[in-house]
C-alpha cells in the first residue's frame, strides 16, 4: 500500500508546491484548504504522515488544534508543522504537541522532502515493530492438555462466535489477555480493533477520560476506549480496580448502549464486545462493598476461569518445550534444550505463572548456555530456589520407580501424578507399575489422589 501524505495549507500556490513534490517523491497525496476540510480528512481516513500550516482560516494557531485531533487519534503519527510566522515559542509550542518538525516559510524544498522521508522511515519503523510485537503474540497459543486449558479451549471455540459478554478470571499472569485476544480473534469482530483498559495501571482521576474520551474547550477531542473499540472488542482488564463511580456509568452504557464524553452533551452510540478480566474474586469483592453487583450481572453472561500454573504442573513440560521452540525461532537464536521434568520447573510455586515461565525461558534464551547444567543452574538462580535436599536427584523424575530411591517415593509419586493431571492409568504406565498396585501404594504412603 503507498504512503499517503495529507496536505493541509490554506494557500493555494504554496498547496500545489506541496503537493507536487510530494508526487514526485512518490508518495500519494490528500489535500485540504482550511480547517473544516482537514477535520473531515482526518476523521475520514487518518494519513500517514500529515504537513500542517499552523494558521488556517479558523483562527491563530488552529493548525496546531489538527495536530493535537491527529495525536489524539494515533499518537505515532508523524505530523510537520509548516509556518510563515515562525518564533521559538511557537516552534517549542508544535514540538510539545507532538509535531515531528517544524520548518519556516519560505522553505527549502530539498529540506522539506528529506523531512517527509525520514517521517515515512519513522512511522514505517514503529508500525514494523507493532507488527512484529502483535504477530508474536497473536502467534502465541493456549499451551497444555490439563483439565482446565482443555475446557477453556472448548469454551473459546463456542462463545467466539456470540456477541455475549465474558467475565475471565485467573491470578496475574496466568493468560487471562491471551484469552480474551483468541476470542477477538476468532470473532465476527476480528478485522476492528482490539483495544485494552487496564484498571489497575490507571490514575484514579482518569478513569472516566481513558473511558469515554473528552471534547476540549479548544474544539479537539480526545477518544476514549469505548470509541477506540468501535466494532470490535474492549478488554476491560482488572475491572475490579475501577472506582464505584465509575463502575455505575459503565452500567448506564451497557444499559443504554450509549455514553457521552466528558464536556459534550453528544451521544455516541456503543458497537463495541465488552470482555472484563480479573485476578480477584470478584464476589467477595461484591461482599465488601467493592463491586456493584447488578454490574457484575450484566458483565458475566459468560465466565471463563484460568487456574494458577501450581495447579496444573502437568501443562509445565508442554509449556518449556512451547516457548523453547518459538522463543528460539522469534528472536532467530540458538535452539534450546531444556529438561522438561527440570525438578525446579515442577516444584517452584510460580507466583507469575506462565508468564514468568516464558521470561525464564527468553532469559535462557538469551543467555544461550551449553550444557543442561548450565541451564538448570540458571533456572535455580532465577526461580531464586533453595538447594533442594528433599526432592529427589533430577534424573529420578524420568525413570520407572523401581530405580527411584526408596526414601523419594513420596514425593516422586506425588511429582508424576501432578505432571499426569491425577490420571492413574497415564502414571501407572509412565512408571512401570499396574494401576491396582499403584492404588495401593499411593494409599499406603498416604497420598491423596488428584481426581
Amino acid at each position: 500500500m503507498s504512503t499517503e501524505i495529507l496536505i493541509i495549507d490554506d494557500n493555494t500556490d504554496i498547496r500545489n508546491i506541496i503537493n507536487d513534490l510530494i508526487i514526485d517523491a512518490g508518495y500519494k497525496t490528500r489535500i485540504a484548504a482550511n480547517y473544516n476540510q482537514a477535520l473531515n480528512e482526518i476523521d475520514k481516513k487518518l494519513p500517514d504522515v500529515a504537513i500542517i500550516d499552523v494558521k488556517l482560516d479558523k483562527g491563530d494557531n488552529d493548525g496546531l488544534e489538527l495536530l493535537s485531533h491527529i495525536k489524539n487519534k494515533d499518537k505515532d503519527i508523524p505530523v510537520i508543522i509548516i509556518t510563515g510566522h515562525a518564533n521559538v515559542e511557537m516552534a517549542i509550542k508544535a514540538l510539545k504537541a507532538g509535531a515531528f518538525e517544524f520548518i519556516e516559510k519560505p522553505f527549502n524544498q530539498e529540506r522539506l522532502i528529506n523531512f517527509v522521508n525520514r517521517a515515512v522511515e519513522n512511522i514505517s519503523l514503529k508500525n514494523e515493530n507493532k507488527e512484529f510485537e502483535d504477530k508474536l503474540f497473536y502467534s502465541y497459543d493456549l499451551i497444555g492438555n490439563s483439565n482446565n486449558i482443555r475446557d477453556i479451549k472448548d469454551q473459546i471455540k463456542k462463545i467466539s462466535i456470540s456477541e455475549s459478554r465474558i467475565f475471565i478470571y485467573g491470578p496475574t499472569g496466568s493468560g487471562k489477555e491471551l484469552i480474551a485476544r483468541k476470542i477477538h480473534k476468532k470473532s465476527n469482530r476480528n478485522k476492528k480493533p482490539f483495544i485494552i483498559l487496564n484498571g489497575a495501571l490507571l490514575d484514579i482521576a482518569k478513569y472516566e477520560l481513558e473511558l469515554f474520551g473528552e471534547e476540549k474547550t479548544n474544539g479537539s477531542i480526545s477518544y476514549g476506549a469505548l470509541e477506540k473499540a468501535t466494532g470490535g472488542t474492549l478488554l476491560i482488564d482488572e475491572i475490579s480496580e475501577i472506582p464505584l463511580e465509575t463502575q455505575s456509568k459503565i452500567l448506564r452504557v451497557l444499559t443504554d448502549q450509549k455514553f457521552k464524553r466528558i464536556n459534550s452533551n453528544h451521544d455516541i452510540n456503543v458497537d463495541v464486545r465488552v470482555i472484563c478480566s480479573t485476578s480477584k474474586n470478584i464476589k467477595k469483592e461484591i461482599e465488601f462493598g467493592n463491586f456493584r453487583e447488578d454490574l457484575y450481572h450484566r458483565l458475566n453472561v459468560f465466565e471463563i476461569s484460568i487456574d494458577p500454573l501450581k495447579e496444573r504442573v502437568s501443562d509445565i513440560p508442554e509449556l518449556v518445550k512451547y516457548f523453547s521452540e518459538k522463543i528460539s525461532l522469534n528472536y532467530n537464536l540458538k535452539k534450546l534444550d531444556i529438561n522438561t521434568n527440570n525438578r525446579y520447573l515442577l516444584h517452584y510455586e510460580w507466583p507469575g505463572n506462565v508468564r514468568e515461565l516464558r521470561n525464564l525461558i527468553e532469559r535462557i534464551a538469551i543467555l544461550s548456555p551449553d550444557t543442561e547444567e548450565k541451564i538448570s543452574n540458571i533456572i535455580k538462580e532465577s526461580l531464586k530456589t533453595p538447594d533442594i535436599g528433599v526432592l529427589p536427584p533430577e534424573n529420578s523424575l524420568s525413570v520407572p520407580l523401581k530405580e527411584a530411591r526408596e526414601n523419594f517415593e513420596k514425593e516422586y509419586l506425588t511429582t508424576q501424578l501432578k505432571k499426569f493431571n491425577g490420571n492413574i492409568s497415564k502414571t501407572a504406565n509412565f512408571i512401570g507399575m499396574e494401576r491396582s498396585a499403584l492404588h495401593r501404594k499411593l494409599r499406603g504412603l498416604g497420598i491423596k489422589e488428584l481426581n
